[in-house]
């Protein structure tokens, strides 16, 4: 471990209160203050769980992936794997899937990330670019045309005409981790410019864990007349992860820091994606469309080598109106994506004898709509529903085994009905009951069992009804956002113990009928400008309902509780923040609840300081005690001792920086 960096960082942490009289605010970013007034508007329109999370938030923590950024988002469940890789679930999606995500939309500036499948690899998204991240829970989503379980979460960069001048931000500490950042906004209301890189490098926790990238963000504006505004974005990514895999519990329980070497399993991604918005404002109506192309190039050698060239692109237009008691959205979005897809034998790394060549097609398309009235000023009524269909086929030139083309198309229509009341200007009571439908993606349509690569042409699509009450405000130093929901699925995804096709056991089938239900709960205290208290809570209750094989058994994977805590003692110009992250009991690690791992609790801290006006220094001490346990599960039918489905939570760590605006 490196650490002559970090101890250079925290030694000016100890010496800084001698300059602390001299710092106006903190160096976090010049943020898009007006963009993230709007999410939060957005927000307080919508009748179900949803937040906003500021830069701000976790601007003292070296951002590794995801989870650092959403930890305290209510509902919103994270747990590393290993680097970039996490697990990202809100209300038990994509629950089977031990890699990538599934059951989420994720977007950078409104535009999916996701592929045209409806399948994620969020590496692509980067934190530290972000000035907020939108998180819309369920059906709550809407907005962003997302019809799964889980919901939204929408990443949104800075622009040049509200975050104007030169960022830079420096991290580096344990496993020799670092990581560069310059960013540079300019421009005014009538043509702005932002634009972003970063690179970083890092060995990894654990053994064949080394990752390294480098990324650019931008955007243009231009406001081309009094009504009409265009912006134009681009991103591209190139990314380097070794895979250190999963092991053991006996093996994550003592060993934490093994990887495997064997066949030197990676995930290499270099990407680009062009995209365009343009607003159109009429006064109380506003129309919004745009489009975009993704460009992506993976090699990912596992099991075998992974070899695939894709290009998606699509469209998408969304009308708003708000005009007295009235108001509306309706909106649309298509993407369609080919593939080249090809496979060969791993030899170590590297590309051995052609084993697949086939080409991909899939469309994932939608149209959405939503009215809110207000028979009263304090009271919003809310209807709304999205049809979504998609499209998945495969054309085998050459294979190596016996295998199958295939094409299979899906539609859906989940309705969405909530209610909103104000008892106080700051104070928000909500419920809403909706439906979901999650469609295959190419990994449960074409799935590999044994050698053999099959079409499961009688999976079908995930549905849910969803219940859910809550509320959120501020009053006076306390503020709240509770949801309770409750879900009925049926035909959940799941690695099920099912044989299709004549006897060929499907790795991800339709379960029969499912129930998710749970608390999702952030609590936040700043009784001072100096002390605040911020808490998240999630309960969890997932399991089979009267199933033939499974009964009422638990799904496996999500704990029934987690609670983190965090306590900032201090000011804008100094502070201190203990942090908690604790879960009582672990989660089972498969469908017949035979295992289930052990609780834990993980202690960490951060701080940070002014040292003058313009430049900060932070430090983010992780795992403080060594704590040795398993953080998240690649669920199986029934565990066994030796079974390899567990991830160790992050090993003690320490990080350290500097942020300097100009």
């Amino acid at each position: 471990m490196k650490s002559s960096f970090t101890a250079l960082a925290f030694a000016s942490l100890l010496t800084t209160p001698a300059f602390a009289h001299e710092a106006e605010e903190p160096t976090i970013i010049v943020t898009a203050r007006a963009d993230s007034d709007a999410a939060e508007a957005r927000v307080r329109q919508t009748p179900g769980g949803a937040d906003v999370v500021a830069y701000q938030d976790y601007a003292d923590k070296t951002v590794v992936s995801l989870r650092d950024t959403l930890a305290f988002s209510p509902g919103v469940y994270t747990q590393p794997r290993f680097g970039q890789e996490v697990r990202i679930s809100i209300r038990g999606s994509g629950l089977s899937r031990g890699f990538h995500m599934r059951g989420l939309t994720l977007l950078q500036d409104g535009v999916p990330i996701n592929l045209a499948d409806d399948n994620g690899d969020f590496q692509e998204l980067e934190p530290i670019f972000f000035d907020h991240l939108e998180v819309y829970r369920g059906a709550n989503a809407l907005r962003f045309g997302s019809g799964t379980l889980g919901g939204a979460i929408n990443g949104v960069t800075p622009t040049g005409d509200s975050a104007r001048g030169v960022y830079a931000r420096l991290d580096g500490g344990s496993y020799d981790f670092l990581r560069g950042l310059v960013s540079a906004g300019f421009g005014d209301d009538r043509a702005s410019a932002w634009g972003a890189i970063s690179a970083d490098t890092g060995d990894g926790d654990r053994d064949h864990a080394k990752r390294s990238s480098v990324r650019a963000n931008g955007n243009v504006k231009l406001k081309l007349s009094d009504q009409v505004t265009t912006r134009f974005y681009v991103s591209t990514n190139r990314i380097r992860q070794e895979l250190p895999g999963a092991l053991t519990e006996q093996v994550a329980l003592t060993r934490p820091r093994t990887g495997n070497f064997a066949n030197d399993q990676q995930r290499d991604i270099d990407s680009i994606r062009l995209q365009n918005r343009t607003m159109i404002d009429m006064g109380d109506t506003r129309l919004l469309v745009g489009a975009f192309l993704n460009s992506k190039d993976l090699f990912h050698p596992i099991f075998q080598v992974i070899d695939q060239k894709s290009t998606d692109f699509g469209g998408f237009a969304r009308l708003e109106h708000e005009a007295g008691p009235f108001a509306f959205t309706l909106g649309g979005e298509i993407r369609r994506g080919t593939t080249r897809a090809r496979q060969y034998v791993n030899v170590n790394g590297r590309r051995g004898r052609l084993t697949l060549d086939a080409d991909q097609q899939a469309r994932t398309a939608n149209i959405y709509g939503e009215v809110r009235f207000r028979p009263v000023e304090r009271l919003s009524l809310i209807v709304g529903g999205i049809y979504a269909d998609g499209f998945r086929k495969r054309r085998v030139g050459f294979s190596a085994t016996p295998t199958q083309d295939g094409r299979i198309s899906f539609d859906q229509f989940s309705p969405k009905f909530g209610l909103l009341f104000e008892p106080s200007r700051d104070v928000q009571v909500y419920a809403n009951y909706s439906r979901s439908a999650e469609f295959p993606g190419f990994g449960e349509v074409f799935q590999t069992v044994g050698t053999t690569s099959t079409f499961i042409g009688a999976i079908r699509p995930q549905r849910a009804w969803t219940a859910e009450i809550g509320t959120r405000g501020v009053k006076g130093p306390l503020s709240w956002d509770i949801s309770l929901y409750r879900a009925t699925l049926k035909g959940e995804l799941l690695q099920y113990n099912m044989n299709v096709n004549g006897g060929i056991p499907a790795a991800t089938f339709n379960a029969d009928r499912t129930l998710h239900q749970g608390v999702e709960a952030g609590l936040a205290l700043e009784p001072t400008d100096w002390l605040r208290l911020r808490q998240m809570w999630q309960y969890s209750d997932f399991r089979f309902r009267d199933d033939a094989v499974s009964r009422n058994n638990r799904l496996p994977v999500v704990p029934r509780h987690v609670l983190r805590s965090e306590v900032r003692l201090g000011t804008d110009a100094m502070h201190l923040s203990p942090n908690l992250e604790w879960v009582p009991q672990g989660a089972f690690a498969d469908y017949r609840n035979t295992k289930r791992t052990r609780g834990y609790a993980l202690l960490g801290i951060t701080a940070a300081a002014s040292l003058t006006k313009g430049i900060d220094v932070f430090v983010d001490a992780r795992n403080l005690t060594g704590k040795k346990a398993v953080g998240d599960i690649s669920a199986v039918i029934q565990a066994a001792a030796n079974s390899a489905i567990y991830y160790p939570v992050e090993r003690r760590a320490i990080y350290g920086g500097v942020r300097a605006r100009f």
